[in-house]
Parts: C-alpha cells; structure tokens; sequence
C-alpha cells in the first residue's frame, strides 16, 4: 500500500510540473524591438512596420499601442492573431523638430508579459 501511495505522490509531482510548463497564454516574437531611422529630413514623416509572430498557444489580442508624444503615431493589427501567425505594429514618426529623437511604444495586450515595449530612435537633420 506504503508503495503504491508513494507512486501516485511522485506522479501527481511530475504532473504539475508539466503542467506548469505548458503555458498557453500568447506571447509576442518581434523581429526587431528598435529601430533606428538614422538621420532623416525635417519636416517629412517616416514609418516602420514591427511585425511578430504569436509563438503562444492561444490568440494574441492586442487591446492597445500608445506612444509618449502625438509626434509618433501607431497603427497596429487589430484582430485576434492565432498561433503561429504574424501581425504588425505600424509606427509612424512626424520629423516637425530638428534633433536626436528616442521613443517608446506601450503595446498592451493579453501576452504572458501584458506590457511590452518598442522604440524607435534618430535624428532629425534641420533643413
């Protein structure tokens, strides 16, 4: 009896600890987290498309992107993306004011991580 308590015990471990391996929750795989514009024109706004991959289990929905100024405009894709599937977060900056330039995206979505960030960086040559 002694016996076969002992390998249910050390079963229901091995059990648990599988199952709190498998995480089902989405999760994002950018192909790049920055990007850097280098030096571009005043007065000319530039974009970039940041595209992932849902390498989770279950549908990646992302509820928001903000950015920290109304110089940095994202566009992202709005519908739940399944597993394996590919989405884009388009980020468009406007060059109105010559200098260096360092931004952050918030993405907030339903991903193991909820808050994730993106930036863009560059500079802004005065014409």
């Amino acid at each position: 009896m002694k016996k076969i308590l002992t390998f249910c015990i050390i079963l229901l471990g091995f059990i648990t600890v599988i199952a709190m391996k498998a995480d089902p929750q989405p999760d994002f795989k950018f192909e790049k987290e920055t990007n850097d514009f280098g030096k571009i024109p005043q007065g000319k706004p530039v974009s970039y498309d940041f595209k992932f991959t849902n390498v989770g289990e279950q549908p990646l929905i992302i509820s928001n992107v903000e950015s920290t100024c109304g110089c940095t405009v994202p566009k992202y894709t709005s519908t739940p993306i399944k597993k394996g599937e590919t989405g884009t977060i388009t980020v468009t900056f406007n060059a109105a004011a010559p200098g260096a330039f360092n931004k952050a995206l918030t993405i907030k979505s339903n991903a193991k991580t909820p808050v994730k960030y993106i930036y863009i960086k560059g500079s802004v040559a005065a014409q």
